[in-house]
């Protein structure tokens, strides 16, 4: 019987298969690499365009900050600009209420009463002065009741002393309230309004009666 030598035949084998595994190993490591690529290339472009975004986000919210410091700047001048509106309109109308008040002052100002000061804050009025005597200033309390643009007096202050040995005098702090111009003024008008319908309504009655 014949034998047949398998050994370089095997041999061969094993070199073919190794050689095979070696281009697998090879193909997957390049594959894994191409992947790896990939996934990196991938990644990168999501974080640049990410860091655009940002970027973006970043420019906007500035010229946002931008426009609300300037819209903020607007509002400070247009309140500035109010407050000195309200300030000359407040003069304006406060001109003939002190007016008033300096009329009235000197029509309720008995003999014997010497004006030294007048301090005004809103509607309240500190009046400071000399009188002759107590009864002076007890006069002029009751002048000021009686007064239209004026009322409210209410003695803050009064001491006595004497001058020259011989002459007495009363210095005195008075506070009394200035009259609201406007609210008198609405309320004649709304008395006014009032007199005007109750006329209104009384004629037809009149005439029905005269039939």
């Amino acid at each position: 019987m014949a034998h047949i030598n398998l050994l370089p035949w095997r041999e061969e084998l094993r070199k073919e298969q190794k050689k095979q595994f070696a281009i697998l190993s090879l193909l997957t490591v390049v594959l894994a690499c191409l992947v790896l690529l990939y996934a990196h290339l991938y990644i990168g472009g999501l974080l640049d365009d990410q860091n655009a975004r940002n970027e973006y986000l970043k420019t906007e919210t500035a010229a946002l900050d931008q426009r609300i410091k300037e819209i903020k700047d607007l509002e400070a001048t247009r309140a500035k600009l109010q407050a000195r509106i309200n300030i000359i309109q407040q003069l304006q109308r406060s001109r003939p209420g002190v007016v008033h008040l300096f009329d009235e002052l000197a029509r309720t100002l008995p003999n014997g009463v010497y004006l030294s000061g007048i301090a005004q804050k809103d509607l309240a009025v500190t009046v400071t002065g000399v009188a002759q005597s107590n009864a002076r200033v007890s006069a002029f309390m009751r002048n000021v009741e009686e007064a239209k643009w004026i009322g409210a007096p209410k003695l803050d202050v009064i001491s006595s002393k004497i001058q020259d040995q011989r002459a007495r005098s009363n210095d005195f702090t008075l506070l009394v309230i200035q009259a609201d111009k406007d609210k008198d003024e609405a309320a004649d008008s709304a008395s006014g309004k009032a007199d005007a319908a109750t006329g209104n309504a009384a004629a037809p009655q009149s005439k029905e009666g005269g039939k």
